[in-house]
């Protein structure tokens, strides 16, 4: 991550920190004196309790190399491969990796001055988001051959699809569904936990009908109702990278594939070392 890159996109983190732990404890810096006392009355067997999202915790079940050049905005699987899209100017690319040593299978790069965002696979076509060139590539699949461009307003963050639209963030609580072969929004919904908006929604992930968002800059993963822009729960993720695996040029917490054929969820980190299957647990 370069320092510039950092600070444009940090300048809400303190925000977001803030705003998803009252997200999380159902609480908000303003409400501190009511939340307490609703613990009181739930203790007290009361019922006016700030109501709480469910959180999940992850179990590891094994690990796999990751590319340390690989700045992640993008993870997905596609008939059993695992695609992966980088970003940074001079570094963005399209990859198909393999997942058992990390090794890089095949790459495309973007050329300067385009700064890669995520990916999504619909039929042949391979959709690539740019951050603020609002421009997004399409590729062959199968050969990375580029086979045109769309436009588009705002930022590029992250892409999934539910099967017939794309669905992109932009960095906001919004989340766009857009036609595939103009690019154009047909629908859009706002994140919220019980009501408070979850901004800076990066890479995305269509997990059995929910939307999987990482929030970034953080560890959390939002579970999100795709109807209603509602976060069914929390998947804290704290930790993951242990400190034996770091290698000191880490950065943030992005990158969800779900692979249906296998249910299995992979996840990884911008600049790790490692790959992480996971299983969750809710926490209790």
């Amino acid at each position: 991550m370069t320092v510039l890159y950092s600070f444009r996109r940090s300048r809400a983190l303190s925000v977001v920190a803030v705003g998803l732990f009252a997200v999380a404890t159902g609480t908000t810096a303003c409400n501190k004196e009511a939340a307490g006392s609703g613990a009181a009355k739930e203790s007290a067997g009361g019922s006016d309790a700030p109501p709480r999202t469910p959180t999940y915790v992850a179990e590891v079940l094994r690990s796999w190399p990751h590319d340390t050049d690989a700045y992640t905005q993008g993870l997905l699987f596609q008939d059993g491969k695992l695609f992966e899209s980088t970003g940074l100017v001079g570094k963005s690319s399209i990859r198909e990796v393999e997942l058992a040593s990390g090794r890089v299978l095949r790459k495309k790069d973007l050329p300067e001055p385009y700064f890669g965002e995520g990916i999504v696979i619909m039929g042949n076509d391979l959709f690539e988001l740019t951050w603020t060139s609002g421009e997004v590539f399409v590729y062959d699949a199968k050969t990375f051959e580029k086979k045109g461009q769309l436009k588009y307003e705002g930022e590029g963050w992250g892409l999934t699809t539910d099967g017939s639209s794309i669905v992109m963030s932009d960095g906001t609580a919004a989340i766009r569904f857009r036609d595939p072969k103009t690019f154009v929004v047909t629908r859009s919904i706002t994140v919220t936990d019980h009501g408070t908006p979850v901004p800076q929604l990066n890479e995305l992930e269509w997990v059995k009908g929910e939307i999987w968002a990482n929030v970034y800059q953080t560890d959390q993963i939002a579970r999100i109702d795709p109807s209603t822009g509602n976060v069914t729960g929390w998947i804290d993720l704290a930790g993951l990278l242990p400190l034996i695996d770091r290698t000191g040029k880490e950065d943030v917490l992005n990158g969800i594939a779900y692979d249906p054929k296998t249910d299995r969820y992979i996840v990884t980190g911008k600049l790790w070392p490692k790959m992480y299957e996971i299983r969750l647990k809710k926490r209790s």
